[in-house]
């Protein structure tokens, strides 16, 4: 349920603060969290800032302005130290079940706005990617973790299972083995062993985790917006269906580019050998 994986996490401090820093680099917006002094614990207000940035970034995707050239997302650490370290336990304690529950709901549900989000994302994974934390990183399109990054679910240790979709993504990303492996035991891994399992994409060394991200977005730029939401939303509705049915959907996922300005800029920009200049319309 998005728990912490290690020492207790404190509370939301007095003094508001940005939990979430925003910030546009080129046709990227990366969301840096910004509850370092508990290794990014998920507080109930964390989840909330988080959510609503995201979802500020989906409003208005079509409209006519820079919004347009959005072509990535990355959801990373302010401070580089801890992606996530899972749920703030100290603030856990204090809540009824209803508002655990209701947390739980809260956490799915930003999970699952990252997994729908129609533009890719990308998870920076740096220091400790646990419970809850990890489950943010398995809703993201990406993952790529610097060499010291470590990352596991280990909610079984405190009683409790994955509730914010790890269960079911891990198991999809990894296999039924490897999440029954790692889920079930609770235990923590290396970024080289989550690169081995399939886990993240990639492994850089400490220090080059962004340049290694900005690389990732660059190539992503360089294609159209609106074929890169189609083409995450075939695979994404496609992958659990049978071959008819996941056909079926590539071909809608298809039809709803052929009208639009970038399919004809795409092809007149090649036929006139130069770069395309997409507008996400």
């Amino acid at each position: 349920m998005g728990e912490i994986g290690g020492a207790m996490a404190t509370s939301e401090p007095a003094a508001h603060k940005s939990l979430v820093l925003v910030e546009r680099r080129g046709r990227a917006a990366w969301l840096r969290l910004n509850r370092g002094e508990t290794a990014n614990a998920l507080s109930r207000a964390l989840v909330a800032e988080l959510h609503a940035a995201i979802n500020r970034l989906g409003t208005g995707l079509g409209a006519d302005d820079e919004r347009d050239q959005l072509t990535a997302v990355v959801l990373a650490s302010a401070d580089g130290r801890s992606f996530c370290a899972g749920a703030d336990l100290k603030e856990r304690l204090a809540m009824s079940l209803d508002e655990t529950r209701d947390f739980l709901d809260a956490l799915g549900a930003l999970v699952q706005a990252i997994a729908d989000f129609p533009r890719p994302v990308i998870a920076a994974l740096s220091g400790a990617a646990m419970g809850g934390g990890l489950e943010i990183a398995l809703g993201c399109d990406f993952r790529i973790a610097s060499e010291s990054a470590s990352m596991g679910l280990s909610e079984v240790r405190l009683g409790i299972i994955p509730g914010a979709g790890g269960t079911q993504r891990l198991a999809r990303l990894c296999g039924i083995a490897v999440a029954k492996e790692l889920i079930l035991t609770g235990r923590r891994i290396s970024a080289a062993e989550a690169l081995r399992l399939g886990l993240v994409a990639q492994v850089t060394p400490d220090g080059e985790l962004d340049k290694s991200v900005e690389a990732l977005c660059a190539e992503l730029a360089s294609a159209a917006p609106l074929a890169l939401a189609a083409a995450k939303q075939a695979i994404d509705r496609g992958c659990d269906e049978p071959m008819t049915k996941a056909l079926e959907i590539e071909r809608a996922c298809y039809e709803s580019l052929l009208a639009t300005h970038d399919r004809t800029e795409g092809l007149r920009a090649f036929a006139e050998k130069r770069p395309p200049h997409f507008r996400g319309k």
